[in-house]
């Protein structure tokens, strides 16, 4: 009976962890990327998966066990007649239909088209784990009376799933496979469910009232313990996102990265449920400070090098933290006899954490603020060695800590002025600033390490006065805006005429204002697209040209009396910043008709008139999380419909860990067009005036169409790779085959 229950839970939590990630990829070229899609399938699964707990909960405890077996069984049965789902699916043209008539707001159109297409199986799946191990009481096994175990068998299918999506069936299967093989998956679901459906004895009122015996005390839950679990649940929920988020953001921008703290997220739940307990939460609550306080000053200080040493810490941190606090779940966790109400109010804290991070944290903060929160709220959670009322100094001293870091933070922003008699620019960063600034606090932070609340607080403190002083920050924030999209910042040198644009540690613009219609970085006016622009100046003079992704509106500098400009970006913040004159000066300076249409880039596009565009512009293939769905042969092909018989298509493919020369060069031999591409590099000169290093592709019908780039002398040379990748496409892309090799 164990096995045959571990194995059950153990396909239904895999073939649950599969679906998510097709489905995404499937939705997106009909929604696009927009936050309201995002937000809205954020709330679906979640919610699906809360309402499939409560179900299990509900029908358990309402009609019996051997009851509630056949209803589940017949349930699984209707639900199976809504696959496979794909894009040849009834669901999925009707999800089509809904996107394309735009019958109502955007979020709600998406939980209408994911539930159609996949909201019954899905539902029914996550049910699976929770309802059966509320069977699993009802058996004579031996191990009835402690079913938690099979947590653990649940949460190793969804880790196993979740590492060999990328790794194995996202690069060998398209996303029609994918949802045939995932039914094929379902109906085994279902036909050993059934077995243990089947096996599960008749007389369960007699077999419940045994385990009622047997127990010592079946204690009614309390609302102190059902708050508890939702808070330890919640914590580590938030922690992920917030972990995943800053790691890709300001240390380690990789493409799947997310899946690293997600896998640990999932071992952390296999340790905490395992059959014997390998460390106590107390234990962990013990080494939780040992790590997150070093965490803390790396915070702080920004820090995003050494990479690998950085990264490690984060997720080291992170996976302690959501150990200590599914250990303590563990720990507390009730009789066998509210099994289901115990992971319904597990499943409550895991979306109140999502929720937090994915919808709320966006409006409120202007900073990832979400993720040390959610460290100082682990630390806060700590077991408590012995129990100590709390007092008056649980309050003063993370004030005093507070007090003292504002303090160093003024003493080496202010104090050289203060000293010099007049305005001076801060301290540089040296080692004694920095001990000043974080290494103080930090040391009083830890004396107070044995007071788990009072420690936290501390830390928080250290963290608030921190993050609003911009203590560690070179040069000037001039603002500070969130979005869905991320933390946008522009930053001025000391003197307050370089202007910079990042995301994270990624530049996405500069503007010199001594020389402010100098276009920089990838944009420079010797490097390919500035190429593109100068040489083709008289060719481009009335033509209409379109750019997706706008950045600070660097090319817009090129823009010539006459001619039309159309950006298309997807995030408010980017143009709202681009667009302020007292931060940049691109837009409003240029001479062309400029106009900028929200949303992303393959709604919006396709919604102009074909044969639109003498030059189209996409630059949105440099960031850790590349927008796969404006890469495919159908995106592509979209694209050229909306150029003129003579027009030229643009890609920006300068990026850290991603080759994306192959992938255009399959899709450009499909849709027979030639691709070019140039690589180039600043000399010493011009890196000083803000030159990057980038890499451009060009798609031409004809060598004719690049006109005067093709002359005596150019830098652009056809692309022949030696091998073709299998072409990506709306159903199938391979971002891990996209890697580049260690040569690179």
């Amino acid at each position: 009976m164990r096995v045959l229950y571990t194995l059950t839970i153990f396909i239904g939590s895999a073939l649950l962890f599969l679906i998510e990630p097709a489905i995404a990829k499937l939705i997106l070229p009909v929604f696009g990327g927009a936050p309201a899609v995002w937000s809205a399938s954020l709330l679906f699964f979640q919610g699906a998966l809360l309402a499939g707990y409560a179900y299990a909960h509900g029908s358990i405890r309402k009609f019996g066990v051997k009851k509630q077996s056949f209803i589940h069984i017949g349930m699984m049965v209707f639900a199976g007649l809504f696959l496979p789902f794909g894009s040849s699916s009834p669901a999925f043209a009707w999800m089509r239909g809904l996107a394309e008539r735009q019958a109502g707001p955007p979020a709600l159109l998406v939980i209408a088209g994911l539930a159609g297409l996949v909201g019954l199986p899905f539902f029914i799946v996550s049910a699976g784990s929770t309802t059966l191990q509320g069977w699993f009481t009802a058996t004579k096994d031996p191990e009835r009376k402690n079913p938690y175990f099979l947590y653990s068998a649940s949460n190793l299918g969804s880790m196993l799933a979740l590492l060999s999506y990328p790794l194995l069936i996202e690069s060998r299967l398209g996303l029609i496979q994918q949802g045939q093989w995932w039914a094929v998956g379902y109906w085994g679901l279902v036909a050993i469910t059934a077995v243990c459906a089947f096996t599960l004895p008749n007389d369960t009122a007699e077999t419940a009232s045994q385990l009622t015996e047997e127990a010592e005390v079946v204690k009614p839950t309390t609302w102190d313990q059902r708050r508890n679990w939702v808070l330890l649940a919640a914590v580590p929920s938030s922690l992920l996102m917030g972990v995943t988020t800053y790691v890709s953001n300001n240390v380690a921008p990789i493409p799947l990265l997310w899946v690293v703290p997600l896998a640990l997220y999932l071992l952390s739940f296999i340790l905490a449920f395992a059959r014997k307990t390998l460390v106590k939460a107390v234990h962990l609550g013990r080494i939780l400070p040992l790590i997150a306080t070093p965490l803390a000053v790396v915070i702080v200080l920004e820090s995003s090098t050494p990479l690998v040493p950085l990264a490690a810490l984060h997720l080291v941190a992170f996976f302690v933290a959501a150990w200590m606090c599914h250990a303590r779940l563990h720990e507390d966790r009730p009789n066998s006899a509210h099994i289901t109400e115990f992971y319904l109010w597990v499943a409550v804290g895991g979306v109140v954490g999502g929720v937090f991070n994915a919808l709320v944290a966006p409006l409120v903060f202007s900073t990832l603020a979400e993720y040390p929160i959610a460290i100082v709220l682990a630390l806060a959670l700590r077991p408590k060695q012995y129990e100590r009322k709390a007092g008056r100094a649980d309050y003063l001293v993370p004030l005093g800590v507070g007090m003292v870091t504002l303090i160093m933070v003024l003493a080496v922003k202010l104090g050289p002025s203060i000293l010099a008699g007049h305005t001076m620019p801060p301290m540089e960063p040296t080692p004694f600033r920095t001990f000043l600034v974080v290494g103080i606090p930090t040391i009083l932070t830890f004396f107070a390490v044995d007071r788990p609340v009072r420690f936290a607080a501390c830390l928080g403190a250290m963290f608030l006065v921190s993050n609003l002083s911009h203590s560690s920050t070179d040069g000037i924030v001039a603002t500070s805006q969130r979005s869905f999209f991320g933390v946008h910042r522009v930053i001025l040198n000391q003197r307050g005429n370089m202007r910079t644009l990042v995301h994270g540690n990624t530049t996405h613009g500069i503007q010199d204002w001594d020389n402010p219609d100098r276009p920089l970085t990838y944009y420079y006016s010797t490097g390919p697209i500035g190429q593109v622009f100068t040489k083709l100046k008289p060719q481009l003079a009335t033509e209409h040209i379109g750019l997706v992704g706008l950045g600070v509106g660097s090319l817009a500098a090129y823009g010539q009396p006459g001619q039309r400009m159309t950006y298309f970006e997807i995030d408010p913040t980017v143009r709202a910043v681009a667009s302020d004159p007292k931060l940049f000066t691109f837009l409003s300076r240029t001479k062309a008709k400029l106009n900028i249409v929200m949303g992303d880039a393959r709604l919006t596009l396709n919604q102009q008139p074909d044969q639109e565009f003498g030059l189209l512009v996409l630059d949105a293939f440099s960031s850790d999380a590349i927008p796969v769905h404006l890469l495919t042969k159908e995106a592509v092909a979209m694209y050229l419909r909306k150029l003129t018989p003579n027009g030229l298509l643009a890609f920006h493919i300068s990026n850290r860990y991603l080759d994306l020369e192959p992938v255009l060069d399959a899709i450009a031999h499909e849709l027979k067009v030639i691709p070019y591409i140039q690589e180039d590099g600043p000399g010493d000169e011009e890196k000083l005036q803000g030159k990057t290093q980038s890499r451009w592709m060009l798609f031409a019908r004809r060598k004719e169409d690049l006109g005067a780039l093709i002359g005596r002398v150019t830098y652009w040379d056809v692309s022949t790779p030696e091998t073709l990748p299998k072409v990506w496409t709306d159903d199938f892309s391979n971002v891990l085959g996209a890697f580049k090799s260690s040569d690179d």
